[in-house]
């Protein structure tokens, strides 16, 4: 992986840290790429189990590096083409569904300001740890945009669509404590907890019943566009896969032998 991007595995659980602190790690094309594709070989990965998604430095991602992209606007204008707005979907699109569609629990460890396309990442994440001292922002607006990364999906889902509405029209720093009030934080640790909080999260999700976690992920994201006829179908599908695994078995005899179980992720 690129320097802008850190990837580590250790023991099923897949750390990616997002490098670019001097930047407040503002996303240029290269950490977009190296995002991507960190995240593409974690979902692919049979042994990956968990991912944690965090950041270098005193931010989490402040979304688009908006240097690179006054000099791309430029550069578009002088050929005549829109290319430097493609990277929705060349760059942000893939990382989202690449988060959200990975059969494998994600946590975000927002260290710090978590604002435009990196609030959408966050939100994309299955469980955000977030340290005390950060906050949120849609920033979209402020820069005459309208949303992307999938916070248009995301955040009405979270909090309704009246105040996401009022958060996307009228950006704003969010702190942590409100974050979380409003339910956008699983967890507020104190900021020198962050790292440890998180990782310890995401180990115990690494360490749990995989092809569970995949079908929650599954039923969830089902459940949030059909109906309740439809989703109590897709459970019965889903229980089925999940009731037929090794993890389940491990589980139930656990139980009767009064243990804890062991899960392997199979």
């Amino acid at each position: 992986m690129a320097d802008t991007v850190l990837y580590d595995l250790t023991d099923g659980l897949a750390t990616i840290t997002i490098n670019r602190p001097a930047a407040m790690n503002a996303m240029n094309t290269e950490a977009k790429e190296a995002l991507r594709d960190a995240l593409r070989t974690a979902g692919d990965d049979p042994a990956v189990r968990a991912v944690l998604l965090t950041a270098a430095g005193r931010a989490f991602c402040v979304g688009q590096d908006l240097n690179e992209h006054v000099a791309n606007l430029a550069s578009d204008r002088e050929r005549g083409t829109t290319e430097t707005m493609h990277t929705v979907r060349e760059h942000y699109n893939p990382v989202v569904r690449a988060i959200t569609e990975m059969p494998k629990p994600v946590v975000a460890g927002v260290n710090g300001v978590a604002a435009g396309a990196g609030f959408g990442f966050a939100l994309a994440a299955d469980f955000r740890v977030v340290a005390d001292t950060a906050s949120f922002n849609t920033a979209f607006a402020g820069v005459a945009l309208t949303a992307d990364s999938g916070v248009s999906w995301t955040l009405p889902r979270l909090i309704g669509a009246s105040r996401a509405s009022d958060l996307l029209l009228f950006p704003r720093n969010l702190s942590a404590g409100e974050a979380y009030e409003l339910g956008l934080a699983n967890r507020v640790v104190p900021a020198a907890e962050l790292a440890a909080e998180a990782a310890a999260v995401a180990r115990a999700l690494a360490d749990g019943p995989t092809l569970a976690y995949a079908a929650i992920k599954e039923s969830l994201a089902f459940g949030a566009a059909h109906s309740l006829a439809e989703t109590l179908e897709k459970e019965d599908e889903l229980q089925a896969r999940a009731g037929a695994s090794e993890d389940h078995a491990v589980a139930v005899e656990s139980f009767l032998k009064k243990q804890k179980p062991r899960f392997t992720g199979r």
